[in-house]
């Protein structure tokens, strides 16, 4: 696994989950962290989460659980939280299902809390739900970054093809095409559709972005958003007829892979 992986500040690489259970009592299930950079629960990941990870208990928090986002509040923390101008923007999830623009400036710190939170609450390993690039974040146990995870697997799927990237918001397309073209040999282009827009329009978006980069000469697509679902990629495959690569799926795959190796 390439070290930026899971690169960490101050990683202590000899700390373990405490073992330690009663005799005779069944060893406790290993956790996984779950971190979101926007709120916690994220009632939209665990169906597609949950079958792929069989016996481990899943620890969830978000950088934004003590944020307030009603009455008053939620303009002061929309702009504390907004990213710097022209900076590509971060796009979550909040509680309630409605969707935030964040930087990566303000965001940064609050992950970082958020990781303490979930070891403390006995991670084995914290997966960082976010397929954003990030500086390296404090941890004590194995830390996976989503974008690495899904980047590199794709890379090791699709060789020479030419690819499209479906990523949430206008914003962001340009700087996601950068960033896969760096590493991709094929011809690389984005579209982008809202995985957290309204319930009644998001699959109809989806579907159309993906036709739209098939229209384009993309040979594969990839969902590139922790908010894209399964229910998504099959929008998507019934529009495109292309293999549809679903970076929640990858990068909780790779998750589980690590949570089995530490426990």
């Amino acid at each position: 696994m390439r070290k930026d992986v899971h690169a960490v500040d101050d990683m202590d690489t000899t700390e373990t989950v405490p073992r330690e259970h009663p005799a005779g009592a069944p060893a406790p299930a290993p956790a996984l962290g779950l971190v979101t950079i926007g709120q916690a629960p994220r009632a939209d990941l665990r169906p597609d989460a949950e079958p792929l990870l069989p016996g481990v208990r899943l620890v969830e928090h978000g950088a934004l659980d003590a944020e307030r986002f009603d009455g008053d509040a939620e303009a002061a923390t929309r702009r504390l939280l907004a990213p710097e101008d022209g900076e590509a923007p971060l796009v979550s999830r909040l509680r309630d299902g409605r969707s935030v623009l964040l930087g990566h400036g303000a965001i940064v710190p609050r992950i970082t809390d958020a990781v303490a939170r979930a070891e403390r609450d006995g991670a084995a390993a914290t997966l960082l739900l976010c397929t954003g690039r990030f500086p390296a974040v404090r941890a004590r146990r194995p830390l996976l970054f989503a974008e690495p995870l899904v980047q590199q697997a794709v890379a090791a799927t699709v060789g020479t093809d030419p690819v499209g990237i479906v990523c949430p918001h206008p914003d962001q397309a340009e700087d996601v095409s950068q960033r896969w073209a760096e590493l991709l040999p094929g011809r690389v282009q984005a579209a982008t559709a809202d995985p957290y827009g309204p319930a009644e329009r998001v699959l109809d978006d989806i579907a159309a972005a993906a036709r739209t980069l098939v229209d384009r000469g993309s040979s594969w697509l990839v969902l590139d958003c922790i908010g894209y679902t399964e229910q998504m990629r099959t929008a998507a495959l019934r529009a495109a007829a292309r293999p549809v690569l679903l970076a929640r799926a990858i990068a909780v795959r790779m998750a589980a892979e690590v949570v089995a190796a530490s426990a």
